[in-house]
């Protein structure tokens, strides 16, 4: 393991700019927490082991070079973009349309539906070609030439992949006191099913009309 990761130097830096760039807000702890305030923490928690599973995929696939093949293929590319543009977007109409009943608070994230929501995590975050080429754009500053890259690739990746989901984890705790207000009232519910649809709908419609190719 000391041959496949960076010097120590090198490996606090890794880690302190994942912590960095997973702290910082973005359309993942936009969707995870617009998923814990409408459908309660565990839904919540699900959400951030699918995004996670599929992050690893996505860093996976940088390693051993499919994040390449997304950067210089423009076909490619807009097919994996439109396709987790449109699951998004198909998300978000499926949360609207979605029943509304009150509950009681200490039953509602019971009834969440654990493996649907963690299987739309993981399709969301695999769908998103851009986690591919920030991954491989990020974790070559700090591999080197003493091991085998897709080693490297993946232990870095799967280490900040796991700083993500304790952060993610964090904002998921934060959410959940006012997914307990939410699922108390039919009237909070109802208002909490539009705002999760909506926000699901903007997300894919940001990712189908943002033109770069970089970024995670």
């Amino acid at each position: 393991m000391n041959d496949i990761l960076p010097p120590g130097p090198m490996l606090m830096a890794f880690l302190a700019a994942s912590l960095v760039l997973a702290v910082v807000p973005g359309p993942g702890v936009l969707y995870i927490v617009v998923r814990t305030l409408t459908q309660g923490r565990t839904a919540g928690l699900a959400s951030v082991a699918g995004l996670a599973l599929g992050n690893f995929g996505n860093a996976l696939g940088a390693s051993i070079g499919l994040a390449a093949v997304l950067a210089v293929s423009s076909a490619a590319f807009l097919v994996v973009k439109w396709t987790g543009a449109l699951y998004l977007i198909w998300l978000g109409v499926r949360a609207i349309r979605r029943p509304v009943r009150a509950t009681d608070p200490s039953v509602a994230t019971a009834r969440a539906d654990v493996r649907r929501v963690f299987s739309d995590g993981f399709i969301v975050a695999l769908l998103n070609p851009k986690t591919a080429v920030f991954f491989a754009a990020f974790l070559p500053q700090f591999m080197g030439t003493e091991s085998i890259p897709v080693l490297q690739g993946m232990v870095l990746g799967g280490l900040f992949v796991a700083i993500a989901a304790v952060t993610d984890t964090l904002y998921v705790l934060a959410a959940g006191t006012g997914a307990r207000a939410l699922a108390s009232h039919a009237s909070a519910a109802s208002a909490g099913r539009y705002l999760s649809g909506g926000a699901l709908i903007g997300l894919g419609l940001m990712t189908a009309l943002s033109g770069g190719r970089a970024g995670k």
